[in-house]
């Protein structure tokens, strides 16, 4: 999806993606085919063009039984938050705004090829490093639903990772189809900036402030212990053989 005349995501920079998406003009309101909770998709107009977005609200969530209600959304803007603390930056420009039906995620639509997901890319060279990076961030952030068809392929060869609503629970909840990698020690770059985020969980700095507005007070320690234990472990591990460790359907 693009709007007509609108600028491609590849366009912006994230700070002026946030900027339009948390204050552009909604000027198109249509809804998403998704899966249990309401999607839409928005586009949104600004001084500096258009933006197409995924805007998820709050009043569209189901219940979950594990998850505290209402609390979809916020995950999808702490996934953002570790994302650029960490500076892997894989996850697009999301924030929080009032919408059409309430107060809600707004994330970037990344434009992509809907023929490929991580299933049809997983044996491309080129790209082993950018899932390492998706796998890594779901150790820590305990993502409970890693699809195939949430790693999307742009244009420009850049791998994302959308749908980040079922993460940060402070028990176990790891299920993805990232398991390629059991096994393989985390690379040491990945290593440093899990570093870097544990000290700045462990002091409130930066951005962590914000996370601890976005979470509760348990997922935040929780998140802490995960990256504490990935840096005294540092080996991607295998799956559960107690619990089921992929999301139904894998796609």
């Amino acid at each position: 999806m693009k709007l007509a005349g609108g600028r491609s995501h590849s366009s912006f920079s994230p700070k002026e993606a946030e900027s339009l998406l948390a204050r552009g003009e909604v000027v198109s309101v249509q809804p998403w085919p998704t899966g249990s909770n309401a999607v839409f998709a928005l586009g949104l107009a600004g001084q500096k063009g258009e933006i197409a977005a995924i805007y998820k609200p709050r009043s569209g969530e189901a219940p979950l039984w594990d998850f505290p209600s209402g609390t979809l959304y916020r995950r999808e803007r702490a996934a953002y938050v570790v994302s650029q603390a960490l500076d892997w930056k894989f996850v697009p420009p999301t924030v929080i705004r009032e919408g059409p039906y309430g107060i809600g995620a707004v994330q970037l639509f990344i434009e992509h090829d809907v023929r490929h997901d991580y299933f049809s890319l997983r044996a491309r060279p080129d790209l082993a490093a950018s899932f390492q990076r998706i796998a890594a961030f779901d150790l820590l952030a305990n993502n409970a639903d890693r699809k195939g068809s949430h790693c999307l392929l742009d244009p420009e060869g850049r791998v994302w990772g959308i749908d980040h609503g079922i993460t940060f629970h402070e028990e176990d909840k790891l299920r993805t189809v990232l398991w390629d990698f059991a096994g393989q020690p985390i690379p040491k770059g990945l290593l440093n900036d899990a570093e870097r985020l544990y000290s700045e969980i462990s002091t409130g700095d930066g951005s962590m402030a914000e996370l601890r507005e976005l979470l509760s007070a348990g997922e935040v320690e929780a998140l802490c212990r995960r990256t504490r234990h990935l840096l005294e472990h540092p080996v991607f591990p295998p799956m559960n053989p107690y619990r089921r460790s992929v999301p139904w359907p894998l796609v």
